[in-house]
C-alpha cells in the first residue's frame, strides 16, 4: 500500500451543480450572478463555472450567531423589475 495522501483535484462546478452544492436553485444563483451578489465565478469559453472554495467563502459570509446581528449586511438578489436592496 502507498502512504501517499490522496489529493482531490481542484474541481469547477457548472451553475446547476454549484446551486445544488449550496442548496439553491440554478435560477437563484443566476440572479445573484446578474446582480453581483453571488459567489465569484469564472467564464471558460462560454461556460460559467464556480470553484468550491469560492462557494464556501460566499456561504461563510452569511454565517450568523444571532438573529439580532446588525454589523454585517446581507444582500439578496432582487426580483425582476425591482432595484437591488440591502438588508441589515
Amino acid at each position: 500500500m502507498s502512504d501517499a495522501i490522496t489529493v482531490t483535484p481542484h474541481r469547477l462546478l457548472r451553475t446547476n451543480e454549484a446551486a445544488d452544492w449550496l442548496g439553491l436553485s440554478g435560477r437563484t444563483l443566476e440572479k445573484h450572478r446578474t446582480f453581483g451578489t453571488g459567489p465569484s465565478y469564472r467564464k471558460i469559453g462560454g461556460r460559467v463555472v464556480y470553484a468550491i472554495d469560492d462557494l464556501q467563502a460566499w456561504a461563510d459570509r452569511g454565517a450568523r450567531v444571532s438573529t439580532t446581528e446588525t454589523t454585517v449586511h446581507t444582500v439578496r438578489a432582487a426580483r425582476a423589475g425591482r432595484e437591488l436592496r440591502t438588508f441589515a
